[in-house]
């Protein structure tokens, strides 16, 4: 083709035929300028900012297309035993800039763009997060993804395609008001679907018996609803590699659109009631399930995308193979927390209903194919189903489930004779007011591996919440501490850092995060310590600008910054630190001169409450409250506190790098991990937090002079509740709590309601739970030396240095490692371009 006057004198260069794919400045921008006006039907004059996304989002895909593709083939072609992680979370984030990074094309599409006249930082800022998580569960997948890709591990992901992800989060009037977050509102460039690989799920109905030509019993699960699992496949690409992998997200689809004869009777409403009832199934994140319906529909979300996945799995393996006697040398399935628990009784049904191997076989090939991850110590948050609820949706399974437990409990029985009592904690089925199924119990019953996240949790675990299982499967157990990826969280979230690390060190610690202890002697490098203060001063520059936009708080950045940001729930204690706040802010009032000595403080909240939590949504009424008073004598008190809405990855990529101490104070003995606390760690942030989940191990590997810690331990929580703890005799023996829960407890935070804040202090003083008294002198101390030890700038600075140096053990690639080779045996697979 040949190039006009036009083209010519605007420097542009003949095509040729790698533009479709080429890696240089000239041809992303030609390839961006065609998406421009071949796929968004524009040109550069009247394309809008979000049109410039899409072409660039598109651009990038089509340079993962070729490796996406050949990865796929490479694991076909050596039929690899394959990794399938299910995860009813993922907790994504934005794609685009985490892409450009992984393909090597950051600096070359930034040129691109700024001489096509486009702002490119701007461009990365109009992404929609993917919002398909809650909190840690769904952002460990996302890194466990990045991880398998970058060590070329052949893995996949599978999960929902929430239309609507976690709740987009306002504060008005000092409350959480939850919207609808709308992530689809303009399409995900990234995601291709995939309707030949449609799967048919089925809900309801009966189950029919007939003896086979061979005499064995035969079951038929017939009748009931259909629903179709529509998928939608996500690119995962590696880093510094050809591997793409896929995370497939299914939507549900009704099997008939509407009914004709419906509306052309004129009932428009009615003809479309079975299309809306089965595509809410893939609607929203975590239905409330305080009533019956919201039950069934959070039943329904996880067998669906269950059921969806093992079929794909199935036919994946049936490709290559005629019979089931190698798919545990083929296929190993994680289960990320007891969601996908139901994944056990649907793969024998599956085995022993629709492919005929025996039971006894089917088992053992169930047993072999499944890992289960436990995330909580909290026994209420093991899931149970109620067993009418299961007999109604899914008769088939609550018969597999029965048959299991009669087999399972016989083992028990002859292993301890006559031990009724632990025949009861056992069972699979809870026989309470309430008959349920235990889906934890079917997890560990149906896994070879199951794995807590931290040596606490493991513990504990193995211990307490699962102890008995523990003593029946020893070697089943197993520890894998959490880990976070660090291409996210530290080379695309903290550029200044990054970029300072690389110069002395190289770039290996991308891949290597091990390789961050070669910073350890350069806190003798007065010239580095230098560097490392002046990009942390710049990242909490950044924030306080993005604060002030935000809340129209003007952030002090020679504050602390200290920082709490994570998933609201009281045993993560966000009360404990506003208590702090509050007591802080009386004893500068009181003695204005000992506080003008001490450096400001800018205190810094991030949380969502799950809609129906009713305290957790009370606690941020507090925090919000309390920041209303404190911020209007910030100049007298040098004391600063923000709650910034609507907590998301992007948003914590802006905080992490700014933020100075990272607050991982939950009640010693409810954490499972934690990964926020390694994410702080590793961008230069000191931790002050109590023996619980990781923050073990992160002590540990820091060292205790640079690490805050304070509160009981695990051990002692328990030991206090058995003594019985008393938590007003803490209140009376101690004037400055008292003064605080006074205060709180009298309205002066929420002077349109005087008792507004009353059930926070009752709770405390007649319960506390959670133990907020009982560690709130020692947090109070703790709090104490991060303020002296912050005058030393210089001290506070290599302290910080240590910490990103001796991080290296929580990457998310050690622990995919040992999944891989302790769980999973699943080998790398090199992807040849």
């Amino acid at each position: 083709m040949a190039l006009s006057a036009a083209d010519k004198s605007a420097g542009k260069s003949k095509p040729s035929p790698t533009d479709r794919v080429g890696m240089d400045p000239a041809s992303i921008r030609r390839a961006f300028e065609d998406h421009v006006h071949y796929t968004r039907g524009k040109n550069l004059e009247t394309a809008t900012a979000y049109d410039r996304f899409l072409a660039l989002a598109t651009t990038v895909r089509d340079r993962l297309a070729r490796s996406w593709v050949k990865t796929q083939r490479a694991y076909y072609e050596q039929d690899v035993k394959r990794a399938y992680y299910l995860s009813a979370e993922y907790l994504l984030g934005r794609a685009l800039g985490n892409n450009l990074m992984n393909m090597g094309l950051m600096d070359a599409a930034r040129e691109a763009l700024m001489d096509a006249g486009t702002d490119f930082e701007a461009l990365l800022d109009l992404e929609p997060d993917a919002g398909l998580g809650n909190g840690g569960l769904g952002r460990l997948a996302a890194c466990f993804l990045d991880s398998m890709a970058t060590m070329g591990l052949p893995g996949m992901g599978y999960g929902i395609r929430y239309e609507f992800g976690i709740f987009a989060q306002e504060i008005v009037n000092g409350y959480q008001v939850e919207r609808a977050d709308e992530w689809l509102k303009f399409g995900n460039p990234w995601e291709i679907v995939r309707p030949e690989k449609i799967v048919a799920v089925r809900f309801g109905g009966e189950v029919e018996q007939h003896l086979a030509g061979d005499g064995r019993r035969v079951s038929r699960w017939v009748g009931g609803k259909t629903v179709l699992g529509v998928p939608y496949d996500t690119p995962i690409a590696g880093y510094g590699n050809a591997t793409v992998n896929t995370l497939r997200l299914w939507q549900a689809r009704a099997s008939a659109e509407f009914d004709l004869a419906l509306f052309n009777d004129g009932d428009y409403e009615r003809s479309v009631v079975a299309k809306n009832d089965s595509e809410v199934i893939s609607k929203v994140l975590y239905p409330n399930d305080q009533n019956q319906a919201g039950k069934e529909l959070r039943l329904k979300q996880e067998y669906f995308f269950v059921a969806c996945s093992i079929a794909d799995i199935m036919r994946r393996y049936m490709k290559s193979h005629t019979d089931f006697l190698d798919l545990p040398k083929r296929v190993a399935i994680q289960l990320n927390d007891t969601h996908p628990a139901i994944a056990v009784a649907e793969l024998m049904r599956v085995l022993v209903d629709e492919k005929r191997v025996p039971w006894d076989e089917a088992w053992a090939m169930t047993a072999a194919v499944f890992g289960y991850t436990n995330h909580t110590l909290l026994v209420e948050a093991l899931e149970r189903w109620p067993v009418d609820l299961f007999e109604r949706l899914l008769p088939r399974h609550l018969q597999i489930i029965y048959e299991l437990n009669h087999r399972f409990l016989r083992q028990v029985q002859i292993r301890w004779p006559f031990d009724s009592a632990r025949l009861e904690r056992m069972s699979l089925i809870s026989e309470g007011p309430e008959k349920t199924v235990r889906m934890a119990h079917l997890a560990v019953v149906g896994s070879h591996s199951i794995n807590g996240v931290a040596e606490l949790h493991t513990n504990l675990l193995k211990r307490d919440v699962l102890g008995d299982f523990s003593e029946m499967y020893p070697e089943r157990f197993n520890n894998k501490t959490n880990g976070v990826t660090p291409r996210r969280w530290l080379a695309l979230c903290n550029p200044r850092l990054s970029k300072l690390i690389t110069s002395r060190i190289g770039d290996g610690w991308i891949t290597n995060l091990d390789r961050l202890a070669e910073l350890e002697p350069l806190t003798g490098d007065a010239e580095f310590v230098a560097a490392f203060r002046a990009a942390k001063r710049a990242n909490k520059e950044d924030l306080a600008n993005h604060v002030r936009d935000l809340l129209w708080v003007s952030l002090n950045p020679d504050a602390i910054f200290d920082v709490q940001v994570k998933r609201l729930h009281e045993y993560k204690r966000q009360l404990l630190n506003a208590l702090h706040v509050v007591t802080l802010w009386m004893d500068a009032r009181r003695n204005p001169q000992a506080a003008a000595k001490n450096p400001p403080r800018a205190f810094l909240f991030g949380a969502k409450s799950a809609p129906g939590y009713q305290r957790a949504k009370l606690i941020i009424r507090l925090i919000t409250g309390v920041a209303e008073v404190v911020n209007s004598e910030a100049s007298q008190t040098g004391i600063q506190v923000a709650f910034l809405p609507n907590y998301r990855v992007s948003l914590a990529e802006r905080i992490i790098p700014a933020a100075d101490v990272s607050e991982q104070i939950s009640t010693a003995g409810m954490e499972a991990s934690g990964t926020g606390n390694m994410k702080f760690a590793l961008n230069g942030a000191l931790t002050i937090g109590t023996l619980d989940g990781a923050n073990i191990e992160i002590r540990e590997a820091v060292g205790p002079d640079n690490f805050f810690l304070f509160g009981l331990t695990a051990d002692e929580v328990l030991a206090r509740r058995r003594e019985g703890y008393r938590p007003r005799e803490l209140y009376d023996a101690n004037p400055r709590l008292k003064d605080a829960l006074d205060l709180i407890g009298s309205g002066f935070f929420s002077p349109e309601d005087k008792g507004l804040f009353r059930p926070l202090v009752d709770s405390l003083l007649e319960d506390d739970r959670y133990m907020c008294l009982a560690d709130f002198d020692g947090y109070v101390k703790a709090q104490h030396d991060v303020t002296r030890a912050f005058l030393d700038a210089d001290a506070w600075a290599k302290k910080a240095i240590l910490n990103v140096a001796r991080v290296g053990r929580f990457s998310s690639d050690r622990t995919i490692n040992e999944y891989a080779r302790d769980i999973w045996d699943v080998k790398p697979v090199k992807v040849e371009l």
